[in-house]
């Protein structure tokens, strides 16, 4: 198991504001951990495109950790230009391919290319603040796109990661509630790893380091992923089958990706289908997974909501709206407090955070019904009448 170097621990407290117009990485020296996240909405459709108007040219810069994901180019950024283009304002983008030290200079060159606003998919939260604070001395404002970046003058926009994280052993508890428990957890530079992991410690998962009272969870493997890799998440899982004999009841992987790497190690030891697994993100082939029955679970979070969210809060920056009257189809402007456990420094972001679904064989139709994946993907390989959907 990886320990973290630094973890800490936060509270969060949703206020609403009023509406208005207008590779190498380097680990976090210390990440906040929610206990609980606000919601302002539920994971659907999108809604009609951005209630705020380009009154001036405005080009909005997007800086992706690492654009080869399935999730970043086949939802959030046709949603980011579909908002930023119905009111006229320009897109810029460039792809950091999963390296901290790139995405500090493609920063730099979105600012150079003229970008009004930048919105920023950190790939490290706190390797990426010299390039945060260039922006914002330069008044440029930012978005702290999916993942925390701790810097009070960005604008945070994501899901409810804590939930996420608790929908995810609430459905692998369900179908194995005792036994030995892995738990493969994402890039240990990125916030949202250890949002998961909290939300896991709501469900009934114990706590890093801790033991189950009642003795029937046993973590008997646990450590982060580099990049979220599903070639890394496959090794560490075939890692633990081999030390464990084998005897592993249920695997909690925080995203579909790393999933899709553990069942293969499982499938190879003949226990893929038998041995409950959790992912997140709506990946095609994890939801294809689920049909099959070989993934428990998927929390689905509907990046087409978060997407034309961070456009439309662009769009109101670049006219001078402030942080606290930003207001998206997903809701108001709210606050986002944690203190940081190493500097005891509290901090209040604002934020917008959106409520996710989690997917599972008896609901699969609403991946259909929001039009998220079509029958013939979802059911490849199903036998007709499974499962609901196919």
């Amino acid at each position: 198991m990886v320990s973290r170097k630094a973890a800490a621990l936060v509270s969060v407290a949703a206020i609403l504001a009023s509406a208005c117009s207008g590779a190498a990485s380097t680990p976090s020296a210390a990440v906040a951990v929610p206990t609980t996240a606000p919601t302002t909405a539920v994971a659907s459709a999108p809604a009609s495109v951005a209630p705020s108007v380009a009154a001036k040219p405005c080009t909005v810069g997007v800086s992706w950790n690492n654009y080869q994901e399935e999730r970043w180019a086949k939802w959030d950024e046709p949603a980011i230009k579909l908002a930023l283009t119905a009111v006229g304002a320009k897109y810029i983008s460039n792809d950091a391919k999963s390296s901290a030290d790139t995405q500090l200079s493609n920063v730099d060159a979105l600012i150079n290319q003229g970008a009004n606003v930048v919105i920023i998919l950190a790939q490290d939260g706190t390797a990426i603040k010299p390039a945060v604070a260039k922006a914002l001395n330069a008044k440029i404002p930012v978005i702290a796109y999916d993942r925390l970046i701790e810097d009070p003058g960005t604008f945070y926009m994501t899901f409810d990661n804590v939930l996420v994280g608790k929908m995810q052993a609430t459905a692998v508890l369900a179908a194995k509630p005792a036994g030995n428990f892995v738990i493969i957890k994402g890039n240990e530079a990125d916030a949202n790893a250890d949002f998961l992991r909290a939300g896991m410690v709501q469900a009934g998962i114990p706590d890093v380091g801790k033991t189950d009272p009642a003795g029937k969870i046993v973590i008997v493997g646990e450590q982060y992923t580099l990049n979220w890799d599903a070639a890394a998440a496959q090794n560490e899982m075939a890692q633990i089958l081999t030390k464990q004999n084998n005897k592993v009841d249920a695997v909690i992987s925080e995203n579909d990706g790393m999933a899709g790497g553990v069942i293969a190690a499982l499938k190879s030891q003949g226990l893929a289908g038998t041995v409950p697994v959790s992912g997140q993100d709506g990946d095609a082939a994890a939801l294809n997974r689920i049909a099959l029955g070989t993934q428990t679970v998927d929390v689905w979070k509907d990046a087409r909501l978060l997407g034309q969210a961070a456009g439309e809060a662009a769009v109101q920056l670049c006219n001078g709206t402030t942080l606290d009257k930003i207001t998206t189809t997903s809701g108001p402007s709210a606050i986002f407090k944690f203190t940081n456990k190493t500097t005891k420094v509290e901090t209040d972001l604002n934020s917008v955070l959106i409520k996710p679904q989690a997917i599972t064989k008896d609901n699969l139709q609403v991946v259909l019904d929001n039009k998220w994946i079509d029958a013939a993907t979802l059911c490849k390989g199903v036998t007709a009448g499974a499962v609901k959907g196919c």
